[in-house]
């Protein structure tokens, strides 16, 4: 029996099939193939906004590096800011880049036939939900996106920033991509405090090899565009942290949704997310990534396709 789209999922008995950690482990071959290939939206305002967090961060490396510590005298200072500041921003856009590219947790669709029900063996009065937009059979804590125009399991919110959901499968992704944006960018704002006053006390001379008033207006913008970054993904960061140890869904929790689940504690959540113990891997981007063959397919009634 199929739930109409106006049930609350708190009002659904969801079959042992559809829960998320069983449904995860589902032999299904489209989900196989789905898990081999590369995830991409092909929406116009997340792919601007992506391209715009690039480009971002590239500038921000270029004042750092070209307008700050190349021209510094202190050669030490230079080498240790520049690799540091480098590394976090290829660890930044590297965690950006699997956000991304990574299906969050996408139900597969148009999978509420019948030979599909039939192979559930539902009892007799049993209730199972069914997405009317994308024509899935809905786990538990999942949620449609009309953006990717898919059901997302354990979906936490769209992001056009990285150009795709926030879900089960990318969640620490877009966690280590918040902490090291917020980290470039107090760092690109300490590195612009020292040079300012390096600037002044020097009276611009020989602080830039550009003229002082292109140094201020670069140096300027690249401490408003730190400021804004670092305040938007610290509290983006701390709100995922929360959600995460409270094991809650940014949706759930605006929705003021009754938990029909049983809650991990703080720490499981976040071994959930992360995987396994505390280790380095937590805040390594590069963890479980494989290179894989890319062929370009697409795939007929969204707006994703798949390498």
């Amino acid at each position: 029996t199929m739930q109409s789209s106006g049930h609350r999922f708190r009002d659904v008995e969801h079959h042992p099939l559809l829960d998320n950690d069983t449904y995860d482990s589902s032999s299904s071959s489209s989900e196989a193939d789905m898990a081999d290939r590369v995830w991409f939206i092909r929406d116009g305002c997340g792919m601007v906004c992506a391209i715009m967090t690039w480009l971002l961060v590239v500038y921000a490396d270029f004042v750092v590096t070209f307008v700050m510590l190349l021209p510094s005298k202190d050669f030490w200072y230079s080498v240790i800011n520049g690799v540091l500041f480098n590394c976090l921003a290829v660890l930044a856009l590297s965690s950006h880049l699997r956000t991304m590219l990574t299906d969050p947790g996408a139900v597969p669709k148009g999978n509420a036939t019948k030979e599909y029900m039939d192979n559930l063996q539902l009892k007799p009065g049993e209730v199972i939900y069914k997405c009317p937009k994308c024509c899935s059979i809905k786990p538990e804590r999942a949620h449609h996106c009309s953006i990717c125009k898919r059901c997302i399991r354990k979906m936490d919110h769209h992001c056009p920033w990285v150009n795709n959901c926030v879900g089960e499968k990318n969640q620490r992704f877009f966690v280590l991509f918040t902490m090291y944006i917020a980290l470039i960018s107090a760092h690109a704002l300490v590195l612009c405090g020292f040079q300012f006053f390096s600037c002044v006390r020097g009276q611009w001379t020989e602080c830039s090899d550009f003229s002082p008033p292109v140094t201020v207006i670069l140096m300027i913008f690249l401490c408003l565009e730190g400021f804004l970054f670092l305040t938007f993904t610290a509290v983006m960061f701390g709100t995922q942290i929360h959600s995460i140890c409270n094991d809650e869904t940014e949706i759930e929790r605006l929705k003021s949704e009754k938990p029909t689940w049983e809650r991990r504690l703080r720490w499981e959540g976040m071994k959930s997310v992360f995987g396994g113990q505390p280790s380095l891997l937590w805040i390594n981007p590069f963890a479980g990534f494989r290179i894989r063959r890319l062929l370009l397919r697409g795939k007929k009634g969204g707006p994703e396709f798949s390498v």
